[in-house]
């Protein structure tokens, strides 16, 4: 049992990574990792020894976030979550490379959250696409489309070729 909460505790620093992709608000984030801490260390018995950690807690992590914003888009009749500059993720660093980093931040953070959780998982925590595919409960081939188009929007708002679409009023 103290293995399995040694590992458990091993994947926090991911676990708020992750959580921090996915709402943009450090403190939100913070709980929402909190939650999936408690809801794991209160299922200690479903998880198999041997099984890798990390699935299996940004598994519980992505349904509880998946709840949660079903049920703010209950509470506020469907509308999103609020989205969050970059800097309640990182703040910005000394040197000259940070600029790009922060750039490159942004813009993730301005993809759905459903792309942005797959690219995540995929991009920056290492998941196998098999893996990220199980966590995130989709189809491998929705998770390739969700990445593919990730990546490209991501690419068109990093070149500035990216254009909001804005409604014409037409009189």
């Amino acid at each position: 049992m103290d293995r399995k909460r040694t590992a458990i505790v091993a994947e926090i620093p991911h676990m708020r990574r992750y959580a921090r992709a996915l709402l943009r608000d450090r403190d939100a984030a913070d709980d929402l990792v909190q939650d999936s801490l408690e809801r794991a260390f209160g299922r200690l018995d479903q998880w198999r020894e041997g099984d890798n950690p990390r699935r299996w807690l940004f598994t519980i992590m992505h349904h509880l976030f998946i709840d949660g914003v079903r049920r703010n888009r209950r509470q506020q009749g469907g509308g999103e979550l609020p989205i969050e500059s970059a800097q309640a993720v990182a703040t910005p660093p000394a040197q000259l490379d940070g600029l790009q980093s922060r750039d490159v931040l942004e813009a993730l953070q301005a993809l759905a959250p459903e792309r942005r959780a797959a690219l995540v998982l995929v991009a920056i925590e290492g998941f196998s696409y098999a893996e990220a595919a199980n966590t995130l409960g989709i189809p491998a081939g929705t998770l390739m489309s969700r990445i593919s188009r990730g990546r490209d929007e991501l690419r068109a708002r990093l070149d500035g070729t990216y254009r909001r679409r804005s409604i014409r009023v037409v009189e």
